[in-house]
Protein backbone atom coordinates (compact mmCIF):
# COMPACT_ATOMS: atom_id res chain seq x y z
CA UNK A 1 0.00 0.00 0.00
CA UNK A 2 1.17 3.17 -0.86
CA UNK A 3 0.80 6.82 1.30
CA UNK A 4 1.76 10.35 0.58
CA UNK A 5 2.19 12.30 3.47
CA UNK A 6 2.39 15.92 3.00
CA UNK A 7 3.50 18.03 6.07
CA UNK A 8 5.63 21.06 6.86
CA UNK A 9 7.21 20.35 9.81
CA UNK A 10 10.71 18.34 8.79
CA UNK A 11 10.45 16.14 12.22
CA UNK A 12 6.84 15.22 12.29
CA UNK A 13 7.15 14.27 8.77
CA UNK A 14 9.88 12.38 9.10
CA UNK A 15 8.54 10.31 11.82
CA UNK A 16 5.91 10.10 10.02
CA UNK A 17 6.82 8.71 7.13
CA UNK A 18 9.67 6.58 9.18
CA UNK A 19 6.48 5.26 11.48
CA UNK A 20 4.39 3.92 8.37
CA UNK A 21 7.50 2.39 6.62
CA UNK A 22 8.05 0.45 9.32
CA UNK A 23 4.58 -0.89 9.49
CA UNK A 24 4.70 -2.07 5.85
CA UNK A 25 3.82 0.61 3.64
CA UNK A 26 5.69 2.85 1.11
CA UNK A 27 5.94 5.88 1.97
CA UNK A 28 6.49 9.50 -0.41
CA UNK A 29 6.59 12.56 1.19
CA UNK A 30 5.94 16.23 0.57
CA UNK A 31 7.18 19.35 2.95
CA UNK A 32 4.47 22.20 1.28
CA UNK A 33 1.20 21.95 -0.70
CA UNK A 34 1.84 22.79 -4.13
CA UNK A 35 4.78 19.72 -4.13
CA UNK A 36 2.31 17.26 -2.27
CA UNK A 37 -0.78 18.26 -5.01
CA UNK A 38 2.00 17.62 -7.69
CA UNK A 39 2.76 14.59 -6.53
CA UNK A 40 -0.86 13.46 -5.55
CA UNK A 41 -1.90 14.13 -8.91
CA UNK A 42 0.87 11.91 -10.85
CA UNK A 43 0.49 8.80 -8.18
CA UNK A 44 -1.97 6.68 -7.73
CA UNK A 45 -1.44 6.82 -3.90
CA UNK A 46 -3.77 4.22 -1.56
CA UNK A 47 -4.00 7.14 1.43
CA UNK A 48 -2.87 10.71 1.79
CA UNK A 49 -2.08 11.99 5.07
CA UNK A 50 -2.74 15.71 4.62
CA UNK A 51 -1.55 18.67 7.05
CA UNK A 52 -3.72 21.98 6.87
CA UNK A 53 -1.35 24.62 7.89
CA UNK A 54 1.52 24.48 4.86
CA UNK A 55 3.46 27.03 3.18
CA UNK A 56 2.49 27.92 -1.00
CA UNK A 57 -0.63 26.14 -0.41
CA UNK A 58 -2.72 24.99 2.53
CA UNK A 59 -4.75 21.58 2.75
CA UNK A 60 -7.66 22.98 2.14
CA UNK A 61 -6.81 24.13 -1.44
CA UNK A 62 -4.58 20.57 -1.62
CA UNK A 63 -7.89 18.88 -0.83
CA UNK A 64 -10.61 20.99 -3.09
CA UNK A 65 -8.08 20.66 -6.65
CA UNK A 66 -7.55 16.91 -5.66
CA UNK A 67 -10.95 15.71 -5.05
CA UNK A 68 -11.76 17.53 -8.67
CA UNK A 69 -10.19 14.70 -10.27
CA UNK A 70 -9.11 11.91 -7.53
CA UNK A 71 -11.29 9.77 -4.97
CA UNK A 72 -7.97 9.04 -2.66
CA UNK A 73 -8.57 8.40 0.77
CA UNK A 74 -7.49 11.40 3.03
CA UNK A 75 -6.83 11.92 6.33
CA UNK A 76 -6.01 15.54 7.49
CA UNK A 77 -3.70 16.82 10.25
CA UNK A 78 -4.87 20.07 11.67
CA UNK A 79 -3.22 22.11 15.07
CA UNK A 80 -6.71 23.08 15.48
CA UNK A 81 -9.72 21.67 17.20
CA UNK A 82 -12.37 23.91 16.63
CA UNK A 83 -15.47 22.01 15.22
CA UNK A 84 -16.01 24.44 12.19
CA UNK A 85 -12.32 23.70 10.90
CA UNK A 86 -13.07 19.61 11.02
CA UNK A 87 -16.52 20.34 9.41
CA UNK A 88 -15.15 22.45 6.79
CA UNK A 89 -12.73 19.38 6.08
CA UNK A 90 -15.04 17.16 6.03
CA UNK A 91 -17.40 18.52 3.99
CA UNK A 92 -14.76 19.44 1.33
CA UNK A 93 -13.82 15.95 0.66
CA UNK A 94 -11.69 14.69 3.97
CA UNK A 95 -12.17 11.12 4.96
CA UNK A 96 -11.30 12.30 8.59
CA UNK A 97 -9.56 14.09 10.74
CA UNK A 98 -6.93 13.87 13.58
CA UNK A 99 -5.77 16.98 15.86
CA UNK A 100 -2.35 17.76 16.91
CA UNK A 101 -0.97 16.52 19.12
CA UNK A 102 -1.93 13.16 18.52
CA UNK A 103 -0.78 9.23 19.36
CA UNK A 104 1.13 7.36 16.58
CA UNK A 105 -1.07 4.39 17.54
CA UNK A 106 -3.99 6.58 16.50
CA UNK A 107 -2.76 8.20 13.37
CA UNK A 108 -1.88 4.20 12.05
CA UNK A 109 -5.18 3.02 13.28
CA UNK A 110 -7.26 5.64 11.38
CA UNK A 111 -4.84 5.03 7.92
CA UNK A 112 -6.04 1.46 8.39
CA UNK A 113 -9.35 2.05 8.08
CA UNK A 114 -8.81 4.65 5.34
CA UNK A 115 -7.46 1.71 3.38
CA UNK A 116 -9.99 -0.83 4.21
CA UNK A 117 -12.50 1.78 3.19
CA UNK A 118 -10.02 2.69 -0.20
CA UNK A 119 -10.13 -0.97 -1.09
CA UNK A 120 -13.97 -1.60 -0.84
CA UNK A 121 -15.20 1.51 -3.04
CA UNK A 122 -16.51 -0.10 -6.05
CA UNK A 123 -17.18 -3.68 -4.15
CA UNK A 124 -20.91 -5.07 -3.91
CA UNK A 125 -22.89 -3.40 -0.80
CA UNK A 126 -21.46 -4.51 1.99
CA UNK A 127 -22.88 -6.73 5.12
CA UNK A 128 -21.99 -6.25 8.57
CA UNK A 129 -22.59 -7.98 11.51
CA UNK A 130 -22.38 -6.84 15.37
CA UNK A 131 -23.12 -8.71 17.96
CA UNK A 132 -26.98 -9.25 17.35
CA UNK A 133 -27.29 -7.00 14.52
CA UNK A 134 -27.25 -8.14 10.93
CA UNK A 135 -27.38 -5.34 8.23
CA UNK A 136 -26.77 -6.72 4.92
CA UNK A 137 -27.52 -3.29 2.31
CA UNK A 138 -27.66 -5.54 -0.97
CA UNK A 139 -30.51 -7.75 0.64
CA UNK A 140 -31.80 -4.41 2.04
CA UNK A 141 -32.65 -6.07 5.36
CA UNK A 142 -31.56 -5.79 8.79
CA UNK A 143 -32.09 -8.27 11.80
CA UNK A 144 -31.60 -7.86 15.33
CA UNK A 145 -31.35 -11.58 17.58
CA UNK A 146 -32.43 -13.38 14.04
CA UNK A 147 -35.96 -11.24 13.54
CA UNK A 148 -36.32 -8.53 10.89
CA UNK A 149 -36.38 -4.83 12.31
CA UNK A 150 -38.70 -2.65 10.38
CA UNK A 151 -37.20 0.82 9.46
CA UNK A 152 -39.30 3.34 7.83
CA UNK A 153 -37.95 4.30 4.54
CA UNK A 154 -36.29 7.63 5.84
CA UNK A 155 -34.94 5.53 8.63
CA UNK A 156 -33.48 3.08 5.72
CA UNK A 157 -32.25 5.57 4.05
CA UNK A 158 -30.36 7.49 6.73
CA UNK A 159 -28.64 3.89 7.80
CA UNK A 160 -27.77 3.27 4.33
CA UNK A 161 -25.98 6.47 3.86
CA UNK A 162 -24.06 6.10 6.92
CA UNK A 163 -23.02 2.54 6.45
CA UNK A 164 -21.64 2.84 2.39
CA UNK A 165 -19.27 5.17 4.20
CA UNK A 166 -18.10 2.46 7.51
CA UNK A 167 -16.13 4.43 9.81
CA UNK A 168 -16.24 7.50 7.72
CA UNK A 169 -17.16 10.53 10.04
CA UNK A 170 -19.99 12.13 8.04
CA UNK A 171 -21.31 15.90 8.81
CA UNK A 172 -25.27 16.70 9.87
CA UNK A 173 -25.30 18.80 6.55
CA UNK A 174 -23.63 15.85 4.55
CA UNK A 175 -26.36 13.07 6.08
CA UNK A 176 -29.44 16.09 5.74
CA UNK A 177 -28.19 16.70 2.21
CA UNK A 178 -28.20 12.63 1.47
CA UNK A 179 -31.67 11.53 2.70
CA UNK A 180 -33.63 14.43 2.87
CA UNK A 181 -32.22 16.91 0.19
CA UNK A 182 -30.71 20.68 -0.51
CA UNK A 183 -33.42 22.62 1.82
CA UNK A 184 -32.72 20.65 4.99
CA UNK A 185 -29.31 20.93 5.10
CA UNK A 186 -29.46 23.11 8.45
CA UNK A 187 -32.01 21.22 10.61
CA UNK A 188 -30.01 18.96 12.89
CA UNK A 189 -32.92 18.33 15.17
CA UNK A 190 -34.58 16.27 12.35
CA UNK A 191 -31.25 14.36 11.86
CA UNK A 192 -31.10 14.01 15.92
CA UNK A 193 -34.46 12.40 15.92
CA UNK A 194 -33.93 9.71 13.19
CA UNK A 195 -30.86 9.20 14.43
CA UNK A 196 -32.49 8.31 18.25
CA UNK A 197 -34.78 5.78 16.82
CA UNK A 198 -32.24 4.34 14.73
CA UNK A 199 -30.02 3.42 17.79
CA UNK A 200 -33.45 2.15 20.23
CA UNK A 201 -34.35 -0.09 16.99
CA UNK A 202 -30.54 -1.45 16.43
CA UNK A 203 -28.39 -0.77 19.67
CA UNK A 204 -28.06 -3.14 21.94
CA UNK A 205 -28.05 -0.28 24.34
CA UNK A 206 -29.20 2.98 22.80
CA UNK A 207 -28.13 5.20 25.51
CA UNK A 208 -24.49 4.17 24.91
CA UNK A 209 -24.64 3.42 21.47
CA UNK A 210 -21.83 1.57 19.75
CA UNK A 211 -22.80 1.15 16.06
CA UNK A 212 -24.21 4.98 15.21
CA UNK A 213 -21.67 7.01 16.94
CA UNK A 214 -21.75 10.06 17.82
CA UNK A 215 -18.68 13.27 17.01
CA UNK A 216 -20.25 16.03 18.89
CA UNK A 217 -21.30 19.05 16.85
CA UNK A 218 -19.59 17.49 13.87
CA UNK A 219 -22.01 14.23 12.84
CA UNK A 220 -21.78 10.36 12.91
CA UNK A 221 -20.17 7.48 11.73
CA UNK A 222 -21.26 3.75 11.51
CA UNK A 223 -18.92 2.12 13.55
CA UNK A 224 -18.92 -1.85 12.03
CA UNK A 225 -17.22 -3.91 10.37
CA UNK A 226 -17.67 -4.91 7.15
CA UNK A 227 -17.93 -8.68 7.01
CA UNK A 228 -15.85 -10.31 4.35
CA UNK A 229 -16.29 -11.22 0.98
CA UNK A 230 -16.91 -15.75 0.85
Amino acid sequence: MRILVVEDQPDLLRNLARTLREEGYAVDTAADGTDGLDKAMDNNYDALVLDVMMPKMDGWEVLKRLRGSKKTPVLMLTARDAVPDRIRGLDNGADDYLTKPFGIEELLARVRALLRRGRAEGSPPPRFVAGEVDLDLAAHRVRRDGRDVHLTRTEWSLLEAMAEHPGKLLTHRWLLEQVWGRGYQEDVEVLRVFISQLRRKIEPDPGLPTLIVTDPGVGYRWDAEAVPES
